[in-house]
């Protein structure tokens, strides 16, 4: 799996559980530290740990891949998942906004979510 592919997974993963304003970011033609940031919001210190998890384990039990560092912790706020290549940051809405990582990688492309496939309309009989 590239690096890509493993952002996206992670936006997927995220999704799943219902967070918001997620974000990929694409920082390879700007930075050495790693290729792509994941941007997650939390509501709660339950919701970030769902995230979190569900980040965690679905990845070690589909790909063997461990984060090789996590940094913060539920009651910070801010949890950091770095798979190298791939970091993730699950935020509350009240920390991201203080940091806006956004703004501060402003010039970094965003990678668009899939659209899901579109169903032919089935012909009546």
């Amino acid at each position: 799996m590239d690096s890509k592919q493993l952002a996206l997974r992670c936006r997927e993963l995220a999704e799943s559980k219902k967070a918001e304003q997620v974000v990929v970011l694409d920082l390879r033609k700007l930075s050495s530290v790693t290729d792509f940031f994941v941007l997650a919001t939390g509501l709660n210190e339950p919701h970030l740990r769902a995230i979190v998890d569900e980040i965690s384990e679905k990845l070690a039990e589909e790909y063997a891949l461990r984060a090789r560092a996590q940094d913060g912790t539920w009651k910070t706020n801010w949890v950091v998942l770095d798979y190298f290549d791939v970091i993730v940051h699950v935020m509350r809405p009240e920390t991201r906004e203080l940091y806006a990582l956004e703004s501060l990688w402003g010039d970094a492309p965003r990678l668009r979510a899939r659209r899901p496939a579109r169903r032919k309309p089935i012909a009546p009989d």
